[in-house]
């Protein structure tokens, strides 16, 4: 789905992530991060979330792509200036790796659209310099 440049169909999307040490056994390569996402419709037009697309990569290169209808089992519709938020996770098989992707949208004037997730950083605490 090609992005819109229309400043009617602009959705900000903000990440923040953590790293969960009680679901996570390094010894096995297993790391458990949680991710917090915040999106929030800074058009002029409602529109609703329709569908994600995730592309993780960890540390040795390995890419997973990922997806799915809606969020967390919801497809928001946000009014203008609305934001949802909402926390997910996932599990790689290094301390360090990152996520980026993006979320199709329909404006209710019936344009669809896509809304950047810029990349954002997957780590265990004093694993980054």
């Amino acid at each position: 789905m090609p992005a819109v440049e229309d400043p009617r169909h602009r959705i900000a999307v903000h990440a923040l992530s953590v790293y969960i040490q009680e679901q996570s056994h390094p010894e096995t390569d297993r790391y458990a991060f949680a991710y917090t996402i915040t999106i929030q419709n800074t058009g002029s037009i409602a529109a609703r979330l329709l569908d994600r697309h995730w592309i993780i990569t960890d540390a040795n290169g390995q890419v997973q792509e990922v997806r799915g209808e809606g969020v967390v089992g919801e497809q928001p519709h946000l009014r203008p200036g609305e934001s949802f938020r909402y926390t997910s996770g996932t599990i790689l098989p290094t301390p360090v790796g990152s996520m980026h992707g993006s979320y199709g949208m329909i404006a209710d004037d019936g344009t669809r659209f896509s809304a950047r997730i810029e990349p954002f950083t997957l780590a265990v605490p004093r694993r980054l310099h």
